[in-house]
């Protein structure tokens, strides 16, 4: 078992007002190069990269009462990373970094038993996914250091999409994903109309080293814009390569589950439609350029193999500025994957409609959620509507089956993506700062990018009741109480 997991970790890791504001970024930029210092460079650090593009490991599933059953644990496991020096300690669902895969259809039915060997607690998040709130692992749920629970959901007709599981125990939730605990969740629809395409599945995670190859915890720039590493790994693995061949179209599943980067990745040389977002398909396909995935966010790439002379044939991420207020921002282009061409295939059809998409009605409530920082106040740093979490504090108050209008209002100096529990919504109109424009097309997400000064208004409905939780999906900033609770009531 012990040289099984080696060989396959050979694989994948181949790897305020303004005058305040003023003196704040004087003090963070002054401390960027102590910063900077206190980290090495990727090619110090001497991770291999280039190697094949790793498949994730499936966890394994049996159907017993009715019920697909299986089990998952969270516990240490020592690596060897970089060549010639000691392990790194990670932390993993089931021995696997990223976590094993869980791929179902629309209406079977899950069990999991969770074991956390953690020394925090913990818990399982299933992001995205619409299930009841006492299994979709709360931080009002945590799974203490030693203990075990039973996680059990249906997957209902329509909830076919690409999604996630991750840790959520307040404090502690950005630490435990830094460290390797994530793992994908697809629900497949009984009736797909892209079926027919080869799928690939990119899993981008972000890993910071320190000099002697252990995963370093987060500095004080880290709590403050977001953690952000040496590294941008696929499926665990460091710029590795696959094969596409010239013409061929497949179908690409992307997860960002990074703590804090918002992702613009582009192929320059290639053909991209986007096909889907976090709860499934849209109702079109719709060529894109770029696709903006901030931290959390999911998309369905259709990319067919065009390899236009004189482009990178790679996946790269465009940079990005993100309003971080101690560290650098992204100013080049980083490759995050290779694409090498094989021989021409035939282009597999595209259908010009996926699926109809039913825009919500009107609202039964309406609210207002902002987001604001006050770098002043390190124990209550980032917040929502001027108040930072409280366990014991439901800020809104929702009923089952009614549609909800949110505004989120973004009057912090930095992006804050939202990210909502239990439910998909739909994003209607943004404000750029100059005025509010309509969305051009409909779908479902669960996460929406919202930069400074900018405003987004989604609508949704909540079908289940109890506890739900929103928040920014930077995850340092969740932990830092930029997060509530909507208690929905049947």
């Amino acid at each position: 078992m012990q040289r099984r997991r080696l060989m396959q970790w050979g694989a994948a890791l181949a790897l305020s007002p303004w005058l305040v504001r003023s003196a704040q970024a004087s003090a963070a930029h002054a401390m960027q190069a102590d910063a900077a210092a206190d980290m090495p460079q990727a090619a110090a650090l001497g991770l291999p990269r280039g190697g094949e593009l790793p498949e994730l490991v499936s966890l394994p599933l049996e159907l017993k009462d009715g019920a697909l059953n299986g089990c998952l644990a969270a516990a240490p496991l020592n690596l060897p990373l970089l060549p010639g020096g000691k392990a790194t300690t990670f932390w993993a669902y089931n021995d696997s970094v990223p976590g094993p895969a869980i791929a179902l259809r629309e209406g079977d039915n899950l069990r999991i038993r969770f074991d956390n060997h953690l020394p925090q607690p913990t818990t399982v998040h299933w992001h995205g996914l619409p299930i009841p709130a006492d299994q979709d692992g709360n931080p009002h749920d945590a799974v203490a250091p030693g203990a075990s629970r039973e996680y059990r959901f249906d997957l209902p007709k329509g909830s076919a999409g690409t999604y996630w599981y991750h840790p959520h125990p307040h404090g502690h939730t950005a630490e435990q994903v830094y460290r390797g605990l994530a793992g994908v969740f697809v629900v497949r629809s009984l009736d797909d109309p892209l079926a027919h395409l080869p799928e690939r599945w990119l899993v981008l995670s972000d890993l910071k080293l320190d000099a002697q190859g252990q995963i370093a915890g987060n500095s004080d720039a880290d709590k403050m814009d977001g953690r952000e590493g040496q590294f941008v790994l696929v499926n665990g693995a460091w710029q590795p390569k696959l094969t596409l061949g010239v013409g061929e179209r497949q179908r690409w599943r992307i997860w960002n589950a990074t703590s804090a980067r918002v992702l613009k990745l582009a192929l320059p040389a290639h053909e991209v439609w986007l096909v889907g977002t976090d709860g499934g398909l849209i109702e079109k396909p719709r060529r894109i350029d770029y696709l903006l995935l901030p931290p959390g966010a999911r998309a369905e790439l259709a990319v067919t193999g065009r390899f236009a002379a004189g482009k990178p044939a790679g996946l790269l991420a465009l940079p990005y500025a993100r309003g971080k207020m101690m560290g650098p921002e992204q100013d080049a282009s980083l490759p995050i994957l290779d694409i090498a061409p094989s021989a021409a295939l035939k282009t597999a059809a595209l259908p010009a409609r996926l699926r109809k998409i039913a825009p919500l009605g009107k609202p039964a409530a309406r609210r207002l959620v902002v987001f604001s920082e006050d770098m002043a106040n390190p124990a209550a740093m980032f917040l929502i509507n001027g108040k930072t979490f409280d366990m014991d504090r439901m800020d809104f108050i929702g009923r089952v089956g009614a549609v909800e209008e949110w505004e989120i209002d973004n009057r912090a100096d930095m992006d804050h993506p939202f990210h909502l529990h239990g439910t998909q919504f739909q994003v209607t109109a943004r404000h750029d700062g100059k005025g509010w424009k309509q969305e051009p097309y409909l779908a479902w997400r669960d996460v929406v990018n919202v930069p400074p000064e900018q405003k987004v208004r989604l609508r949704f409905r909540q079908d289940l009741p109890g506890p739900r939780m929103f928040h920014c999906h930077i995850l340092e900033h969740e932990d830092a109480g930029m997060m509530g609770t909507l208690d929905v009531r049947a």
